[in-house]
């Protein structure tokens, strides 16, 4: 495998250089804003616990990676976008999982197994079917832009929701509200290459930050509702 291979995959490069999409890039503020709102409220409700900041952690390196790879477009950046992102989604289920039912280690341990196989296989499947901003890519594969990868984590939030709202979970508005705004951004993503030849940023961006949104309220509604007791 050729590390530095170059990757073109949004509307809005047009070029090698590092800074050929700077949208893309300057947006992943978000994901940090998500991460410092997350900690002053771990911090203030007394929350700070070690699987607490390592789900704010995960959301920094969301940051850090996917900035990475919309100025380095290569594989090897593309890596440090796709392995924080799924390593965040596990690592809140299995939070989720404990917080919501008491899950003992055994469950934690089989979600990290099962969580680590999703993350790898995600990775494989995503390294293989990269595309380029050719004007006919959106005709190409999925005609998704390669956003059906996320289909099942849309279904996934949704179903979550609708136990939480039964439940009459006192997070449910916050994820409800989450799984709402990853909807919507997926959407952008999804637009991002069929709306160049009139948008000419694309709208790739837009992903960006409503993501670090929806993760936002993510982490606040488990944050919130947490006691200290709850911890491992």
């Amino acid at each position: 495998m050729d590390w530095f291979a170059p990757i073109d995959l949004y509307c809005e490069r047009t070029g090698p250089e590092i800074w050929s999409e700077p949208l893309n890039a300057i947006s992943n503020a978000s994901f940090l804003l998500a991460a410092i709102w997350a900690y002053r409220t771990a911090k203030v409700r007394d929350a700070l616990h070690w699987t607490i900041i390592a789900a704010i952690a995960l959301v920094s390196l969301i940051s850090i990676g996917s900035f990475l790879f919309h100025t380095q477009a290569n594989v090897w950046s593309e890596l440090t976008d796709v392995i924080p992102i799924w390593t965040f989604v596990i690592w809140f289920v299995i939070l989720s999982i404990h917080y919501q039912t008491g899950a003992k280690n055994l469950k934690r341990t089989a979600g990290i197994v099962l969580g680590s196989v999703a993350v790898i296989g995600t990775i494989i499947w995503m390294m293989g079917s990269d595309v380029t901003t050719d004007p006919n890519v959106a005709q190409v594969g999925d005609g998704m832009n390669g956003s059906s990868q996320y289909f099942p984590a849309v279904a996934a939030l949704f179903i979550f929701t609708i136990v939480m709202l039964i439940k009459k979970d006192a997070g449910r508005w916050w994820v409800l509200a989450a799984a709402i705004t990853f909807t919507i951004s997926l959407m952008f993503r999804t637009v991002d290459l069929w709306v160049c030849s009139t948008f000419v940023t694309g709208t790739h961006f837009f992903w960006h930050i409503l993501n670090g949104l929806m993760i936002a309220l993510l982490l606040q509604g488990l944050i919130r509702h947490l006691e200290t007791t709850d911890h491992p």
